[in-house]
């Protein structure tokens, strides 16, 4: 049994769920990890920014000493984690970059340390691996779906379930509207002169109720400022709804040769035209193009990281 210390952010209550503090793709992933033969523990930084994390640094160092430095590895989600992770150097540490991290030239640097120190870098795309000053040890494994969740329903069968309407055009917007780098403004603009077009807020869903709320929109639409891969739009790839994106983390990527996707313009007259295109789009298949990132297929991916990190291989 390979024994692992999460160390990521803290959600506040009204962004979590299954009742979780972490990240909801943080929880699945390391549920099903687990069942490969690892068990895991939290470290959660309740404090944000560069501030918050030096705050941690004298209160981490005396939790690892509390419990023994009985983990065999650290995973660290960013590289302002990764830092943190680092200052300790009896335990091997693997650093997940999710994209914000590595966006913004200011953490790009600070996470040079991460980088640096960590025994292995997984990025969930090719972008933000791109922009990394440091590639060494570094290896991209996207954020897995789970296949059983996230699939095709009816629907009507949904909409009324959710209550939604059956005779309006739903545009689910992938996140929620007080997020600012969601630019929600941008989605409310490109809805403007569509009047039959509802445009609905990712927020206060279950997670199975997620899966249900996207089979019951008609597309689903991301006009992000920044993402590094987005797990909306792989959920939306798996249910096979049609997607209308601005060009944002590894979107154009992950879509390419999958019909039923519109790539736009921070433009709003663009998005509308192809929301437009996409909510009349029939017949899509992305799911079959995207098998490859069924949850328990990456689980097995960073397994092995961590194995080849216990083992001090780079």
């Amino acid at each position: 049994m390979i024994s692992v210390l999460t160390v990521c952010r803290e959600l506040p209550d009204n962004y979590q769920l299954y009742g979780k503090p972490v990240a909801a793709f943080i929880f699945e992933q390391n549920e099903s990890i687990e069942k490969l033969g690892v068990e895991y523990e939290y470290y959660l930084i309740k404090k944000g920014g560069l501030k918050g994390y030096i705050f941690h640094v004298k209160d981490f160092a005396k939790f690892l000493r509390d419990n023994g430095y009985k983990y065999d590895i650290i995973h660290a989600h960013s590289g302002h984690m990764g830092i943190l992770a680092n200052f300790q150097r009896s335990i091997p540490v693997v650093t997940t970059f999710h994209g914000s991290d590595i966006n913004n030239l200011l953490t790009r640097l600070l996470s040079i340390f991460s980088l640096i120190l960590s025994k292995k870098n997984i990025f969930v795309s090719k972008r933000p691996l791109g922009k990394s000053i440091v590639k060494r040890k570094a290896v991209v494994i996207p954020c897995g779906v789970d296949f059983d969740i996230f699939k095709p329903m009816d629907k009507n069968d949904c909409r009324k379930e959710l209550g939604f309407p059956l005779n309006r055009k739903l545009v689910l917007f992938g996140g929620r509207f007080d997020i600012k780098v969601k630019n929600a403004s941008l989605a409310k603009r490109s809805l403007e002169n569509l009047p039959n077009y509802d445009l609905i807020e990712l927020k206060g869903y279950k997670r199975d109720e997620v899966a249900k709320l996207i089979n019951a929109c008609d597309c689903m639409l991301l006009t992000s400022i920044t993402e590094g891969s987005p797990m909306v739009i792989k959920e939306a790839l798996a249910c096979n709804c049609p997607i209308v994106s601005v060009d944002v983390g590894d979107v154009k990527e992950l879509s390419k040769g999958i019909d039923g996707v519109f790539i736009s313009r921070y433009n709003s007259e663009e998005i509308s035209e192809n929301i437009v295109l996409a909510v009349e789009y029939n017949n899509i298949d992305s799911r079959s193009k995207i098998e490859f990132l069924d949850k328990q297929k990456t689980a097995t991916q960073i397994y092995n990281i961590y194995v080849d990190a216990i083992k001090g291989l780079n």
